[in-house]
């Protein structure tokens, strides 16, 4: 689950289901009790269908955790801490520490976390040019970036276009961000 539309989609099927649960956030289900084996593959089936999917390895749920919290954080639900080292930030947050964060997230995305982050970070950058309600320079400021050259640059780098001339295409370019 990447949004808050995605929690209400699960919600409901859960609800459909009759199951009740104690805690829902992104990516995470914490349910009031445990269900037969044939609730999980009928929830696990309802999901798939709606583009969802259930983890049930241990890894992979880490790293959806990972994940949830740079969207989070990117998508400005704790915008403020931007600004702060990713590494705290996140040992922080999942209360462990970051080189096995860090080696974990690659082992299972093939990717490293800060390539990640760049990567959501530009999806951000991308929907607040389509917006066109803020500078350049406010986008890089509100994503952290410590000017707008770094954030033209990381653009560049990652999408081929410069920021000015992706917002002169008016079509949308981003990608969903659980396909990132």
């Amino acid at each position: 689950m990447v949004c808050d539309r995605c929690i209400i989609v699960v919600r409901q099927e859960l609800d459909k289901l009759n199951l009740n649960y104690k805690n829902i956030q992104l990516g995470e289900l914490e349910l009031t009790k445990p269900i037969s084996s044939e609730k999980i593959k009928d929830l696990q089936n309802r999901l798939q269908q709606l583009g969802f999917e259930l983890l049930d390895d241990k890894k992979t749920r880490h790293v959806e955790k990972i994940k949830s919290s740079i969207i989070q954080l990117i998508q400005g639900i704790e915008a403020g801490e931007l600004n702060k080292k990713l590494s705290v930030l996140l040992s922080d947050k999942l209360k462990m520490d970051y080189h096995h964060i860090s080696s974990l997230f690659s082992s299972v995305e093939g990717i490293t976390i800060e390539k990640y982050v760049i990567l959501q970070r530009i999806e951000k950058a991308k929907e607040l040019l389509m917006y066109a309600e803020l500078t350049l320079s406010e986008i890089a400021d509100e994503l952290g970036y410590s000017s707008v050259q770094h954030l033209s640059q990381q653009f560049k780098k990652t999408t081929g276009l410069t920021p000015s001339h992706f917002k002169s295409l008016k079509k949308n370019m981003r990608i969903p961000l659980d396909k990132i």
